[in-house]
């Protein structure tokens, strides 16, 4: 299927020309046919052949009813312009056109209607001339009268023509942008729109903007006809389950769940008025959506819009801009960051206006990576960028450059911190991923490699860092204990030697002490000998007799033989006995 939206001044015959087209009444409301005017979108379809099946979107003329046709034409790829041979080029005609200029649209055909009333020449002059200036540049033109038939037959051939050129349906997920929503007894909500690309089937979960919840398909009709599934572009009808209809209005959008990047800002390029010029206030019209946004010029061409409601926007997704109070179509605008940054710093609206001067809209990883760092696979792909490549760590992924400068950054920190405190055993994970403004832990232990370590949720350089005058105080602790290896310094003197807590600890990360309990450490190996010694003594043996043995206080035999039992050396019995277990004991 084709979808083709009609444009035009008012009562120029674009509903008595889709009428004569295709036998069906796109005027769907009462009082529509008893004004003569197409006041809301009306649909019709008929098959070409060649060219197959057509519909088109009848918007109406009227200068009041703008926003109405906007929201038919907005996803639609293609335009049938209709100009009266005997009125000729109108202002809604202009203002029909700059919109579809302003939305890129760049496939149309010129109808000149009433031939039987004027001749068509002039008019098709000077239409063709104002079309030509604009995206859809020269198009065939047809000059028909409804009435009579004449040229129908050519206006049917010229149509086969233009949706022969149509570029190939896109691939992505659903974004269908609702223009109507309405109830029908026994089936209940029921909304339409044009569905550009992406594939709908019965029984679907899919995100409903505005909604708390997904929502599901319960049928689907496309040109009259239940469809179990339907392929963009196409014009769909669509039965939800379980939404009542006052939660459904125009301009809100069905989605592939997590498909899309919800905004209220946005960077975007201008075709149109120059963007110092536009107002603070404009609507922004985007699918069947009108939301107003406050205006920011960045650079000559380039802006910052903030909407006045989140909506399901793309890199590269095209919008139109205009002054409801002047009838204005300011411009079109592209699409360029829909995450942008912060502008809070002196000089950042000049430096980003720099940045969105070299960007085009076209979604590329290398691009975003680049200007953004790193970024997560998911969030790129609801921005609309394809995101190939190999994350870093978990679904991160990162600009090669800003990867590496990370990874020497980490390896000074890393440096400094145990220069300035070598007593512990490497700088934590957390403080590192502050000190180089990660957004996650993972990226720092991804960026660790040898020869740094990770370890118990620090990085260091490997093994444990020993200063010289640790090792001197360890020894001279324990100088004067040289003939009773099972007597711990006492605290006083080891507070004397400077080895408090954290000289301690450092000690037992280095392997030069083993603490029992606070201020009751051992040279390294006591436990090793204390087993060699207890295995000598009478099996089951006291804790008495083991103090004895070893030459030792009770402050000091009760941890270590506690430190024994927990590592197996030593099994303790029932009566409070033990019996060494392992006398090859090594801690």
């Amino acid at each position: 299927m084709h979808v083709i939206a009609t444009a035009g001044h008012v009562d120029h015959g674009k509903s008595t020309l889709v009428r004569a087209l295709t036998g069906m009444e796109p005027d769907r409301w009462a009082e529509e046919r008893r004004r003569g005017m197409t006041i809301d979108l009306g649909f019709a379809w008929t098959t070409l052949d060649p060219g197959g099946t057509v519909a088109f979107v009848d918007v109406p003329g009227h200068e009041r009813f703008v926003p109405n046709m906007l929201a038919g034409v907005g996803p639609v790829p293609a335009a049938m312009i209709v100009v009266a041979a005997d009125e000729g080029w109108m202002p809604q005609s202009a203002e029909h056109l700059a919109a579809l200029d302003a939305l890129g649209v760049r496939h149309g055909l010129l109808v000149v209607t009433r031939a039987d009333l004027a001749d068509p020449a002039a008019a098709a002059e000077l239409a063709q001339e104002e079309i030509a200036a604009t995206s859809l540049g020269a198009v065939e033109t047809v000059a028909v009268s409804a009435v009579t038939g004449a040229g129908m037959g050519d206006l049917r051939a010229a149509l086969g023509r233009l949706v022969a050129g149509l570029p190939a349906p896109g691939k992505g997920p659903v974004r269908l942008w609702i223009d109507r929503a309405f109830t029908i007894k026994g089936a209940g909500t029921v909304v339409t729109g044009t569905l550009g690309a992406g594939r709908l089937r019965t029984g679907d979960e899919l995100e409903l903007t505005g909604a708390a919840r997904t929502v599901r398909v319960r049928g689907l009709q496309s040109l009259g006809e239940a469809v179990a599934e339907a392929e963009g572009p196409a014009r769909v009808a669509v039965n939800l389950r379980g939404v009542e209809r006052d939660a459904v209005t125009r301009g809100a959008a069905l989605l592939t769940p997590g498909a899309y990047h919800f905004t209220e800002l946005v960077d975007v390029r201008v075709h149109g008025d120059p963007a110092t010029d536009l107002p603070a206030t404009l609507t922004l019209h985007t699918g069947s959506a009108a939301v107003p946004v406050r205006v920011r010029p960045l650079g000559a061409d380039t802006a910052r819009l903030r909407l006045g409601r989140a909506l399901p926007l793309r890199i590269g997704d095209r919008a139109l801009l205009r002054d409801p109070g002047r009838h204005h179509v300011a411009g079109g605008v592209t699409v360029l960051d829909v995450v942008p940054p912060g502008l809070n710093r002196r000089g950042a609206a000049a430096a980003r206006a720099a940045t969105l001067a070299g960007m085009d809209g076209v979604a590329d990883l290398a691009g975003e990576l680049r200007r953004r760092r790193l970024a997560r696979r998911s969030e790129l792909e609801r921005m609309g960028v394809p995101a190939g490549g190999d994350p870093v760590a978990g679904e991160w992924l990162a600009d090669p450059d800003h990867w590496a400068q990370l990874r020497g950054r980490l390896a000074e920190e890393v440096d400094r911190h145990a220069r300035e405190r070598p007593l512990e055993p490497g700088m934590p994970v957390e403080a590192l991923r502050h000190r180089l403004g990660l957004p996650d832990r993972s990226l720092v232990e991804a960026l660790v490699t040898p020869p740094l370590v990770v370890r118990s949720g620090r990085v260091s350089a490997g093994g444990p860092s020993v200063p010289a005058e640790l090792v001197a105080a360890v020894d001279k602790a324990f100088g004067d204990l040289a003939d009773r290896p099972f007597a711990a310094p006492e605290a006083y003197r080891l507070a004397e030697l400077g080895l408090g807590p954290r000289q301690l600890g450092a000690a037992v990360r280095a392997g030069l002490v083993v603490q029992l309990a606070d201020n009751v450490v051992l040279h390294a190996g006591a436990p090793e000998q204390a087993v060699r010694v207890l295995a000598g003594l009478p099996q089951p043996f006291t804790l008495s007799e083991a103090r004895q043995a070893l030459d030792t206080s009770r402050r000091v035999v009760v941890p270590l033989l506690g430190l024994l039992d927990r590592t197996g050396a030593t099994r303790r019995l029932p009566d409070d006995r033990r019996t060494v277990i392992t006398p090859g004991y090594d801690a």
